[in-house]
């Protein structure tokens, strides 16, 4: 199981990095999460996200349950050791897989209001060209005109500020994405770590087992 988390992780971390940067691959990755928020996708993102979620608390609720063993009984055997350290590590990774899921959901959500922004703000100069270009002489229709410019110019301002703070907001979240990018890595030197004593602490269980069964082969003779 860990894994298959290790593999959704990175498979997260590609889409964030394919959404950070303009590419023909992001136009391709922006189109199918439009098509996954429609209709029922939507529906099975939540199942999904549900799913994980109820294995997270279940994760933790079993390191609860080995933990307060090992307060009652006062040590804490090898064995609860290491599942102490599987569900640990299971619980960081899916909880690290459902925030890289938000994050992507929320890239995703700004790159399309920067999109829909930048087209009204294109559709308002052209409109505001078409007003200059169609100027008459008449002072009355020169005013109205010029009124109607002044209110189409402070709605390109505005738009202008939303786009600066929505492009501020993808390099926010740009920089989250390297932070987890190295976070992910540390996860990594971590699961090889309790890789390590978990082969150590199997090694002390089957040399704690050969001793017994010595010392019960000697008690039989």
């Amino acid at each position: 199981m860990i894994q298959l988390l290790f593999t959704v992780i990175f498979a997260e971390m590609a889409l964030i990095m394919v959404l950070l940067f303009k590419t023909p691959l992001r136009k391709l990755v922006i189109m199918g999460l439009d098509r996954v928020k429609r209709g029922r996708g939507p529906i099975m993102v939540r199942t999904v996200a549900g799913t994980v979620l109820v294995v997270l608390i279940s994760s933790v609720y079993s390191m609860m349950k080995i933990q307060k063993r090992g307060i009652d009984d006062g040590v804490v055997n090898p064995t609860d050791q290491v599942l102490m350290a599987k569900h640990l590590l299971e619980a960081s990774l899916m909880g690290f897989i459902l925030f890289l899921a938000l994050m992507i959901d929320r890239l995703h959500h700004y790159i399309r209001e920067l999109r829909l922004r930048r087209k009204g703000m294109e559709a308002i100069k052209k409109q505001n060209r078409g007003f200059e270009d169609g100027k008459t002489s008449s002072s009355v229709e020169i005013k109205s005109m010029e009124e109607e410019t002044a209110v189409l110019g402070a709605k390109l301002k505005q738009l202008e500020s939303e786009i600066e703070a929505k492009t501020k907001e993808a390099r926010a979240a740009e920089t989250n994405a390297e932070a987890l990018r190295k976070q992910s890595e540390g996860f990594l030197l971590e699961y090889d770590r309790l890789l390590e004593e978990n082969q150590n602490l199997r090694n002390q269980l089957q040399s704690l087992d050969r001793r017994l069964s010595h010392s019960g082969s000697k008690k039989n003779t």
